[in-house]
């Protein structure tokens, strides 16, 4: 029975619980069912004014009619108020649903914990978590000596956030002999941060402050020297990493190392065992390491495997060797060992876990006697527990045949027990420690959404649907079971990200049940882009392939109409940044088979983003997205822009959004492709556009108010599938 682990653990804690009209589309409001609310249509709309901009590359000639509302500065006071019209069109069109927006947003907030703490994480003598109170919109940070202790106060990010309408706290982190607090913020929401230095004894803050930095702060072992990447202050590219002494002044902190290939991320870490600190050299389609010793920190920094086309890598310390997570001569990756002495070496190392044609290895965790494996078949999860010393291995077995499971909070090397998060469609998410020599688990926390919520009244499937080429595109189902009727008749909540190979796992989402509860089916179509099915899944959906991760999500759409998933005339679609471009390409495509759009933070103006490198984060996704130096290339992207296709026809209804000060999709994309939807778009329904004007590509930084955003959507969609509240 103790191979249960998840089934006998979890469910024991759910029991109780103005182009020229053309025909009228056929997905105009007055050709639907008919809204149970008249909303205010008769308000007009801003109309922005058109300021040819004309661009000529590979011989193509392309007219930007809006190109001037781009601000890098976000001071100009036309485009300002342009966004605040638009605001304002959005509370005057909807001003019928304020109650039910308000309903909604009450909702969704009572299913957060108000008095809520994480599971405590010990690191180098303390237990260290967050804490929630009351109406508190930010959490405090604080650690114990022992379980039974009094908390220390290390940061309150209520005070700090005080006369900040944006508030995050980056990182922290704590020096070896735990008497300095190094701590990152950011106030604007550009995910651009200061960090600072405080004296855990007294409480004094130290003059020492880095300007400029990417977020993360790491201590040296001598508790005197700090490392951190600096951003480029115009791409926002981290690109160099630097090493400060404590007292002195940051025009005098040492360049460690310094990208020159703009295409490469950079991010550092530090080893579980803290004797190493890393720089991760990221590229799409190549990785590496450079190792700093964190005892040693003014030695020089030593790449662990030089990075070539191709190869990927990342690595876990174990005291003198490594266990290596790698693509070489291994599509779907692969873990290795390396020795310490001779980790350049490729002759020295030895395969722990061999490729699989069918398999996708996804992540590693390391402990003292284990390996444990992430990995997939057939989009299927399974952890695999590598015994180190007998090379038994055993699969973790759970309660739920589609779910998601993360590493969390590992910071022990010298241990058996695994934390992990566990979570399914219909099972709230779950801390769980496991004894790895015994699969004994004990759960540590499970999410609390509310006293009448019951997971049994739930069901999850997972779907295969044809696509166009034959292809077969898994799909992750929930829906309520005394609502679905499987007829045809239940609205569809579509949602996929589909891109940079990033994986949607099916979890559970609080929000969601506000959609379930209502009849709506919700279904994660796991699209060509991720790696859901590997890593050719991720190769058939970018650069020359990409145009498949919008069909793949149309004919997913499709597909769970034809089997019975989902009303025809009530689908939706949502999707956010490189997810928002789905949400252009999908209505450009197919318009007249979405009743509803959300397109959050939207990606949409990919060619002249991508023709500009001073445009944040740009020169980094050449190789998700394509060069357009190279006229294929831009040929191709231009194919699917969804700017660049906006056309006179029908388009479903849409409710974009955006921040202000977003650093990674700016804030003009969205409002570009607003104002030329207004002007090309031949029916009637609802194209509205909110800006943040306080927050960036995460939205609102609190975690009350970053309902308001869900509740507007939900709103937006109930309107339409005519659904009652």
């Amino acid at each position: 029975m103790k191979h249960l682990w998840i089934a006998a653990a979890v469910s024991g804690l759910l029991a109780g619980c103005s182009a020229e009209k053309q025909q009228e589309p056929a997905n105009t409001i007055s050709q639907q069912q008919a809204p149970n609310v008249m909303l205010n249509t008769d308000v007009p709309a801003p109309v922005a004014k058109k300021v040819p901009f004309e661009m000529t590359a590979h011989g193509i000639n392309r007219t930007d009619n809006y190109y001037w509302m781009r601000d890098d500065s976000r001071t100009n006071k036309e485009i300002l108020a342009h966004l605040e019209a638009e605001n304002a069109y959005v509370e005057s069109v909807l001003s019928p649903l304020k109650e039910t927006r308000e309903k909604l947003y009450e909702e969704l907030v009572s299913r957060i914990e108000k008095d809520d703490s994480t599971v405590p994480a010990f690191y180098n003598g303390y237990w260290y978590y967050t804490s929630y109170s009351g109406e508190n919109e930010y959490p405090i940070y604080l650690r114990k000596s022992t379980l039974d202790s009094d908390p220390e106060v290390l940061l309150d990010a209520n005070v700090m956030s005080e006369g900040h309408d944006y508030f995050s706290i980056g990182d922290y982190s704590v020096s070896e002999n735990n008497e300095l607090l190094a701590y990152s913020q950011d106030t604007l929401s550009r995910r651009i941060y200061t960090a600072y230095v405080k004296n855990l004894k007294t409480g004094e803050k130290l003059n020492d402050v880095l300007e400029g930095i990417s977020g993360t702060i790491l201590w040296a072992n001598d508790n005197t020297h700090l490392f951190y990447v600096k951003k480029d202050p115009q791409t926002l590219l981290g690109y160099q990493v630097y090493r400060h002494k404590l007292g002195t002044p940051q025009t005098d902190d040492v360049l460690v190392y310094e990208e020159t290939d703009e295409t490469f991320y950079t991010f550092i870490g530090k080893s579980k065992d803290a004797d190493e600190i890393y720089i991760y050299h990221s590229n799409t389609e190549k990785t590496g390491v450079t190792i700093i010793d964190a005892n040693n920190p003014t030695q020089a920094p030593e790449i662990f495997l030089p990075i070539k086309d191709g190869q990927e890598y990342s690595v876990a310390k174990l005291g003198d060797e490594y266990y290596v997570l790698t693509n070489i001569d291994a599509k779907n990756f692969k873990v290795m060992k390396a020795p310490a002495e001779t980790k350049n070496d490729l002759s020295t190392w030895e395969e722990v876990v061999p490729h699989r044609s069918d398999v996708f290895v996804q992540s590693i965790e390391v402990l003292a006697n284990h390996l444990v494996v992430k990995e997939k078949e057939n989009g299927m999860l399974r952890l695999v527990v590598h015994n180190i010393e007998t090379g038994e291995q055993k699969v973790l077995p759970t309660q739920d045949p589609i779910y998601g499971a993360y590493f969390n909070a590992n910071t022990q090397v010298d241990t058996n027990v695994l934390r992990i998060y566990y979570s399914s469609l219909t099972t709230p998410g779950s801390i769980l420690d496991v004894n790895l020599d015994t699969f004994e688990t004990k759960v540590m926390k499970q999410t609390r959404v509310s006293d009448t919520f019951d997971s049994n009244e739930y069901a999850s499937e997972r779907v295969m649907v044809d696509a166009r080429d034959g292809t077969q595109v898994p799909v992750s189902l929930v829906y309520k079971k005394a609502r679905f009727k499987k007829d045809g008749t239940n609205p569809l909540y579509q949602y996929a990200y589909g891109s940079y190979g990033s994986t949607v796992e099916p979890t559970f989402r609080s929000s969601w049940v506000s959609l379930l509860d209502r009849g709506f089916v919700v279904a994660i179509a796991h699209i060509r882009g991720g790696q859901m099915l590997g890593r050719e899944w991720y190769e058939d959906g970018k650069m020359e392939n990409k145009v498949n991760t919008f069909t793949d999500f149309i004919d997913v759409s499709k597909g769970l109409v034809a089997q019975n998933y989902a009303d025809k005339d009530r689908v939706f679609a949502m999707g956010g940044s490189a997810g928002g471009l789905l949400m252009g390409a999908i209505v450009n495509m197919e318009p007249s088979l979405y009743r509803g759009v959300s397109a959050h933070v939207p990606f949409v103006d990919v060619v002249t983003t991508m023709s500009d490198p001073s445009i944040p984060l740009t020169t980094g996704e050449y190789t998700e997205w394509g060069n357009p130096a190279s006229k294929a290339e831009f040929e191709y992207m231009l194919s699917y822009s969804p700017y660049d296709q906006v056309e006179a026809k029908g388009y479903p209804n849409m409710l974009v959004t955006t921040g202000l000060h977003d650093s990674q999709v700016q804030y003009f994309e969205p409002m570009k492709w607003v104002a030329k939807l207004r002007e090309f778009k031949t029916d009637d329904n609802l194209l509205l556009f909110q800006t943040n004007m306080e927050a960036g590509h995460g939205g609102a930084s609190g975690r009350f108010k970053r309902f308001e955003s869900t509740a507007l959507e939900y709103a937006f969609v109930m309107h339409l599938a005519d659904v009652e509240l």
